[in-house]
Order: structure tokens, then C-alpha cells, then sequence
């Protein structure tokens, strides 16, 4: 068979549609469309009409026609299969099936049109490959960007450790040459009778409660200092340098302004310089809840990691404080002194002089909370999903943060969406929001989220049923512990003295869900 042309076309004889598949003048094609009408008022046929030089084969669509145009020496059988699937095709992309709706579809339809026929010659498809080809789902395509990503974060991961080396030696440089007069000449020194080191455990503790949290020391050093341009972590195009060249090193392309961009959406807490000794508290979050709002399943995993950047900082211990009444299991490293953690909750190695490990993070301490109680769910999702008669759904959705202790960074709620369908229309939205056409999801962003602003809505129409806007799923970072384990402070075993250090805290969902 010779398929010159497909289109889709009113009662009257108007052309909404037209995609040809051979080479033919605008007005040939024009004509042929203008003469189908009057040929159809002749009644000769019923599912198709021939002229001198074409067959015309159709099929009604409410109130529309599915029109082919084909030579008269095609086969007629195959033409009418042919026809089938092009009325099968329409109503994948147009559900009303009126001339808004092919207007408003008219690059998908053409685009599933030419998956059917090539030069004017059928191809072996189905319904099924063309919603797949139409949507250029590639699994290569995603292993691609999957890599590109992993690459890019380990660019930056590098970029971080190369600032921090630097700004360690210039941190080592000040204090073999100005130290004293910076202000840290007699910081963290022993000025009391503790030389002989810890006797027992409660010296340690009364050492470390009496001394000022760890942000007021921060505030300390930061005004000792001044302005002096010792302590910088580097100008900004140093910065933008290094990231260029790392990208560089793995074949990548990118320009300064992009860098630019991706500088500026480091957090702040990963600018702060790290003390010689820094301590991190991660913990991933796992959340499945019911649309009916109960909690199904919650797990938090945590880790406390130490890192030494320095030899002499090398024999200490840390106090750590449980400031939560949940039942967490927690877990030391075979390495750590087991009677010591349980005594009094602090982290030594085993053997009293063996020193921590140098310039690696070492998961000291690690702890593990699983609940299906729902008053420990951090953020709830809200989800009321309603049919309106005509296949749209009104769609309301409410955040609500149930623990007012966390501050949430940025937060964003992810609603599926039909396939195929129009974008959603969105009435009422606290925050942004942005339709994401490759995924057939609208993505809900809130920069932040806390006890000051602790809940908020979303309105929007969309076509589809209600069990087409799940399953909802969350994601969201904290610079606050979930599971609020603290580090008290840090001492030297060598005098007892407390000594200065760093402390970042990261909690992060891995999979937060509501199906």
C-alpha cells in the first residue's frame, strides 16, 4: 500500500490535522481534503470513496473524521487495518475528541502519526510501542544522565576536599606564625592540674558541660581572627577554577557561568571551614504512609562519623548526649571503647593510646530508629483527589510539618500525573510548582518549611482518575538530627582540655512516599 495522507477533519469537511507521507504540493493536499466533503454528500460508500487518483478511507469520531488518503492500487484491507489503529492513536492523546483538543495535541498526534507510516508505507507497531516511542522513554538516556550526575557530584565532592586542604594549611601556617597574636595562642591549653589525664568519667563530663557550646566557640574564633584574609577559604574564582578543571578531568563541558550557578546552590553549612577535628551526624530517612494517612512503615539510619586532619589531635574522645525519648538502637565500632559509651555515653578507642585514624571518616557510632506510630512522622501529605463527571479530577493536597522541632530545606512534592494528558491547571499553590512533561508529574517546590510557616496547600485540575495522583512521594533535606543525637564536646586524653572542633549534622529521606 501507498499511504499519501492521514488527517483528521470535522462533519463539515474542515481539515484540523493533516500529515502527508510523500512528496505533494500545499495545494494538491488542500484539494484533496476540500474534494472529500462533497464526495461524502454523494453517499456512493460507506467506509470509503475513490476518485480517478485517490481512495479516501474513513471513519467516524464523534464529531469528526479519521481520514486516510491512499493510492487507488493500495489494498483496501490493509488500508482499513491501517484506519483502525490511526482511530485507536487519537483518543490515546484526545480524550473529548472536539477541535480544542486536537488543536491543543496536534505535535503528539503527528508525532504517533509518523511511528505508523514511513514514506508512505505502514510499519509493524502497536499501540503500546507507539506510546513508548512517542514518549522517547530511552533506558540509555537515563544511564546516561545517572552517570553524568555521579560525575558531577564527585567534581564537586573534590573541589570541597581541595578547599579544605587549603584552607588547613593555611590554618597550620597561622599558627606556626602568628598564632599567638590571632588569639589561639592559649585557646584549648590546660591551665588547670588535669595533666595527669582522665581518672574517671565524670571529670570529663563536668570538663566539657562547662565550657561554651560549640557555636559560641565558632563566634569566638570568627571575632579573634578579624578581618584578616588568613582564614578565607579562597576567592570565588579560585573556587569556579577548581570545579572547571575538575569537570575537565572527568571530559566534561561546561562554562564559567554554569559554575557560577552550581557554586551558589552549595549550602552555606558546606562553605564553613572544618576545625582539624570535624564531626558529622547523617541520617537517612525511609517513610511509606497510607493516603488514608496512617503510617505504614518509618526508619531512620544514622551514623556519626569522625575526621582528623591532624596527627595531634589524634588521642581524644567525644561526648555525645541522647536528648530523645524514642527507643533508638545504638551501636558502636568494634574499635570503641564499649564500657566507656555505656557509662557515659562517650567515644574512645579501645586501647587508650592508639590514636584515631588520620584523614578519613571514621563511622564511630551508628543508630537505627523503626516505628509505625503515627506521631513520629515529621511531615504529613494530605491528598483528596475528586472526580468532577467529565474524566478531570479536582485534586487538593495539604502539608502539615508534624514535628515542629525540624526546620526543612528545600521540599519538594511530587503528584504523577496521566499519561499523555494536558498539563494540570493549578489554582491555589503555597510555594512553586512546575510540570515536569518527561516524568507526566507536577513537582510542588518549598524552599523552606518550619514551625513558622508549618503547613500549606495545593489546587489544581487534572485529567485522569483518583488513583492516577499516587503514589506522592517527598523529598527534603535538615541541617537538624531527626533522632536529636548531639555532640557534647571534644577533649584532648593527653591534658583533659577540651579541644576546638567542627560539628555538621545532614538528614535526608531516601524514600518518603505516600501510596
Amino acid at each position: 500500500m501507498v499511504l499519501l495522507a492521514a488527517a483528521v477533519c470535522t462533519k463539515g469537511g474542515k481539515a484540523l490535522l493533516s500529515r502527508q507521507f510523500v512528496e505533494m504540493t500545499k495545494a494538491r493536499i488542500e484539494g484533496l481534503l476540500a474534494a472529500f466533503p462533497k464526495l461524502m454528500s454523494s453517499g456512493r460508500q460507506h467506509t470509503f470513496v475513490e476518485t480517478e487518483s485517490v481512495r479516501y478511507v474513513y471513519q467516524p469520531l464523534d464529531l469528526l473524521y479519521m481520514l486516510l488518503i491512499t493510492t487507488k492500487a493500495s489494498n483496501i484491507l490493509e488500508d482499513l487495518e491501517t484506519l483502525r489503529l490511526f482511530s485507536r492513536v487519537v483518543p490515546e492523546y484526545c480524550r473529548s475528541l472536539d477541535e480544542a483538543d486536537i488543536t491543543d495535541n496536534a505535535f503528539n498526534l503527528i508525532f504517533a502519526f509518523d511511528e505508523i507510516v514511513a514514506l508512505g508505507y505502514r510499519e509493524s507497531v502497536n499501540l503500546a510501542q507507539i506510546r513508548t516511542f512517542v514518549e522517547m522513554d530511552s533506558h540509555e538516556e537515563k544511564v546516561y544522565r545517572a552517570v553524568r550526575e555521579t560525575q558531577e557530584r564527585e567534581a564537586k565532592t573534590r573541589m570541597k576536599e581541595k578547599a579544605k586542604e587549603l584552607q588547613r594549611k593555611r590554618y597550620e601556617e597561622m599558627k606556626r606564625g602568628g598564632g599567638k597574636s590571632s588569639g589561639y595562642g592559649g585557646y584549648g591549653s590546660n591551665s588547670g592540674g588535669n595533666s595527669g589525664g582522665f581518672q574517671s568519667s565524670q571529670p570529663i563530663a563536668e570538663t566539657i558541660t562547662s565550657h561554651a557550646p560549640q557555636e559560641a566557640r565558632a563566634s569566638t574564633v570568627k571575632s579573634s581572627v578579624g578581618g584578616g584574609k588568613a582564614m578565607k577559604l579562597g576567592s570565588r574564582a579560585k573556587d569556579v577554577d577548581s570545579f572547571v578543571d575538575a569537570l575537565k578531568s572527568e571530559g566534561e563541558r561546561i562554562s564559567t557561568a554554569a559554575v557560577d550557578d552550581k557554586i551558589s546552590a552549595i549550602p552555606q553549612e558546606n562553605a564553613v571551614h572544618n576545625e582539624p577535628i570535624h564531626v558529622l551526624v547523617c541520617e537517612d530517612l525511609v517513610v511509606h504512609a497510607g493516603r488514608d494517612g496512617g503510617l505504614r512503615n518509618l526508619e531512620v539510619q544514622g551514623i556519626l562519623k569522625l575526621r582528623i586532619s591532624s596527627a595531634e589531635h589524634g588521642l581524644i574522645r567525644l561526648q555525645v548526649y541522647n536528648q530523645e525519648e524514642r527507643a533508638i538502637q545504638l551501636q558502636t565500632h568494634p574499635n570503641v571503647d564499649r564500657e566507656l559509651w555505656k557509662s557515659c555515653s562517650q567515644v574512645g578507642m579501645k586501647q587508650a593510646n592508639k590514636p584515631f585514624p588520620i584523614n578519613t571518616d571514621v563511622g564511630v557510632v551508628k543508630w537505627r530508629f523503626q516505628t509505625s506510630d503515627d506521631a513520629h512522622i515529621p511531615l504529613t501529605i494530605n491528598c483528596w483527589p475528586q472526580e468532577d463527571g467529565n474524566g478531570n479530577c479536582d485534586v487538593n493536597i495539604e502539608y502539615t510539618l508534624e514535628d515542629r522541632s525540624l526546620e526543612l530545606n528545600n521540599v519538594t512534592i511530587t503528584i504523577p500525573l496521566c499519561t499523555g494528558a494536558p498539563p494540570p491547571s493549578v489554582h491555589n499553590c503555597d510555594g512553586s510548582h512546575e510540570y515536569d512533561r518527561s516524568h507526566n508529574a507536577l513537582v510542588w517546590s518549598i524552599a523552606l518549611l518550619d514551625a513558622s510557616a508549618p503547613s500549606g496547600t495545593l489546587d489544581l485540575t487534572a485529567r485522569g482518575s483518583p488513583d492516577t495522583f499516587f503514589p506522592v512521594k517527598v523529598a527534603f533535606s535538615s541541617t537538624k538530627s531527626y533522632c536529636n543525637l548531639k555532640v557534647g564536646g571534644v577533649v584532648n586524653l593527653a591534658d583533659g582540655a577540651p579541644v576546638n572542633y567542627s560539628c555538621e549534622t545532614i538528614l535526608r529521606t531516601t524514600n518518603y512516599q505516600i501510596d
